[in-house]
């Protein structure tokens, strides 16, 4: 929230792209004199205060793709293109709690069945606040994490850290939440996803220092970069 007073935070890593959930509506964003503003910046919910927010910087733009659905408001497919790169990015807030089969996970395995097609491209990264992690998984659940990474893994799409860090999923050394800001209840909720073509070309994956990044949130970013 407030991302206003935490964006200059963020331009030190010089973005392209960055996916906000919890992010407040554009119109609040007023932004220092000495922090770039964005190129463009799309915006889905209906909390003026606690929204997904995605922004472009340098040469890239973002355009929602006409396939969106209000079925999953916080779940975005959005077609971003440069000189240089085109691909499609879905951004994530899993979080609607007027679903009954589930807020969380379920919103992320209902949009990848709804939005099928676009898993099949080249270069697809889904990004965000997944909110589920395979420790959570429920026996005899169709909908849960495992089953989320098993579908994205049979399209050529996987976890940048997971592979980046060599790492198994429920069990990662590196968490994305610390739980009321506390350092001795530590999740990981926050994804970075990337088709094959893509995986290529990760050069790096960084996940946010808890020291540094706790004033500011309980959660810690994801910095992902391509060549």
């Amino acid at each position: 929230m407030a991302f206003r007073k935490k964006a200059g935070l963020l331009m030190s890593y010089k973005p392209d792209i960055l996916v906000i959930p919890e992010c407040e509506h554009p119109d609040k964003l007023l932004f220092d004199k000495d922090i770039p503003s964005p190129k463009n910046i799309l915006w889905f919910g209906e909390n003026r205060s606690k929204g997904l927010g995605v922004f472009s910087y340098n040469d890239f733009t973002i355009k929602t793709l006409p396939c969106h659905t209000d079925n999953y408001k916080l779940i975005v497919p959005i077609a971003v293109k440069s000189p240089g790169l085109n691909f499609t990015l879905i951004a994530v807030w899993a979080n609607n709690p007027n679903d009954p089969d589930g807020p969380y996970v379920t919103q992320v395995w209902k949009a990848i069945h709804h939005y099928k097609t676009l898993l099949s491209k080249r270069k697809i990264i889904l990004a965000g606040d997944f909110n589920s992690n395979t420790i959570w998984d429920k026996p005899r659940r169709e909908w849960n994490h495992s089953t989320v990474v098993e579908v994205l893994q049979k399209k050529g799409i996987e976890s940048v850290y997971h592979r980046h860090f060599n790492q198994i999923q429920g069990k990662e050394k590196h968490p994305t939440l610390f739980m009321y800001r506390h350092f001795d209840k530590p999740y990981h909720l926050d994804y970075c996803f990337a088709s094959k073509q893509l995986l290529e070309k990760l050069k790096s994956v960084i996940i946010g220092d808890f020291d540094f990044w706790k004033p500011y949130s309980d959660h810690v970013p994801i910095i992902t970069t391509f060549s």
